[in-house]
């Protein structure tokens, strides 16, 4: 389904242009980083209005259970730390709530 590339991208956008603002404030890197970001964040917007949802506030409850997944790769490949147990035993029940919210049969 051409949505879950959408919902990925966006999800990685928005994590980028978050961690963009964590480097800056939390790690002491430069406020340039901030720019970048901005841009990752507006991407991340544009993204989530090309997913084929009929109303926002389901694309976006689709789209927490695909953050929360998106962002344990992004601990384990950016941040080299890899998920715990309960981190993907938490993104296993979002993603199953997700799941639900975008199968679900509608009239």
């Amino acid at each position: 389904m051409i949505s879950f590339i959408f919902y990925f991208l966006a999800a990685f956008a928005e994590i980028a242009g978050c961690f963009s603002f964590w480097a800056c404030v939390r790690l002491g890197k430069t406020p340039l980083w901030i720019i970048p970001g901005t841009f990752s964040l507006l991407f991340f917007a544009w993204m989530l209005t090309k997913v084929n949802v009929d109303v926002a506030g389901r694309a976006y409850a689709i789209y927490g259970g695909i953050y929360i997944l998106s962002s344990l790769i992004w601990l384990w490949a950016i941040e080299d730390t890899p998920p715990d147990k309960w981190d993907i035993t938490g993104a296993a029940i979002c993603l199953i709530g997700a799941s639900i919210i975008l199968f679900a049969p509608r009239s």
